[in-house]
């Protein structure tokens, strides 16, 4: 028979957090992997279990290589267990790898749940928790934090975020840039350890607070786009938003159709928008439409 492979989420802070069927796993796993063994010895000590299996490091540098193992141990009827360094693994860590080699192969796979820097922030934030999602890790680069950010610049749920500290006044402003200075957010610092702290306020005025410098492991919590009625918004704005697109890579037709998709409009609506604001640059105080850049709607 085949074994067992074990997701078990960890404190993300406060120790006592633990499930009491980790400290279970941990004592009884055959083998034990680990995004960081010294923290996973560090763990164990505090929990006061003695684990008896083989206790292999995977991590995002030999996750490929590891996986094989792994999936090898499992096959042979081992109860693989796999920790990160906080919260649950593949959310964000190493894990979702090891889980679908695990399933292409009809190996069982459980979970022992435990903290989650997610849900916690949502619950904490404020902000409407009845619909969200996780959009992880932004891109470092500038450009393609910008264009992530456009990516969902209307969705309307609440987004959740994780980012490192010498990061986030730049990516505040980013948020502050796409989805407008006064969207509600908000920023947990520390979740569930002796300086946690939670910042909740407008994108602009949360990014002026980080650009003093911020320490700790942060969420951040952003409200979704709010409903818009397509026929309130005037043309000026459907342009705008067409040509957002534009900059981010999109071809004009596909931003047409993307804007008027978001709105509600008819693309012919959003397309004559574009096409008299073109014919207004080409010829200010006539708006000839033999001026225009032909535009397939």
């Amino acid at each position: 028979m085949t074994g067992t492979l074990v997701l078990a989420g960890t404190p993300i802070g406060d120790i006592t957090d633990a499930p009491p069927r980790l400290a279970a796993e941990l004592a009884g796993a055959d083998v034990i992997a680990a995004e960081d063994t010294r923290r996973l010895r560090r763990l164990t000590q505090a929990l006061g279990v003695q684990p008896k299996g083989r206790v292999v490091s995977y991590f995002e540098g030999n996750e490929a290589a590891r996986t094989p193992e792994l999936v090898e141990a499992l096959l042979g009827g081992s109860r693989v267990l796999l920790v990160t360094d906080a919260g649950m693994p593949s959310v964000s860590d190493p894990g979702y790898r090891l889980v679908a080699a695990a399933v292409e192969k009809d190996i069982r796979v459980t979970a022992v749940p435990g903290p989650s820097a997610v849900l916690t922030a949502l619950a904490l934030s404020g902000l409407p928790v009845d619909r969200f999602c996780f959009e992880g890790f932004l891109p470092r680069k500038a450009g393609e934090r910008l264009s992530r950010l456009r990516d969902v610049a209307e969705e309307r749920r609440t987004l959740v975020y994780f980012e490192a500290p010498h990061r986030l006044d730049d990516t505040l402003a980013a948020m502050a840039e796409v989805f407008g200075t006064d969207r509600r957010a908000a920023v947990c610092r520390e979740l569930t350890k002796t300086y946690e702290d939670v910042k909740r306020g407008p994108l602009a005025e949360l990014a002026r607070w980080a650009a003093e410098g911020v320490r700790g492991e942060i969420t951040v919590v952003v409200e979704g786009a709010p409903e818009r009625d397509g026929g309130e918004l005037g043309a000026e704005e459907l342009v705008r938003r067409v040509r957002v697109r534009e900059e981010a890579g999109e071809r004009r037709k596909e931003a047409i159709a993307a804007v008027a998709a978001e709105v509600g409009l008819p693309k012919r609506e959003v397309f004559d928008a574009v096409v008299a604001a073109k014919n207004a640059e080409g010829a200010p105080g006539e708006g000839r439409a033999g001026s225009a850049t032909p535009v397939t709607p």
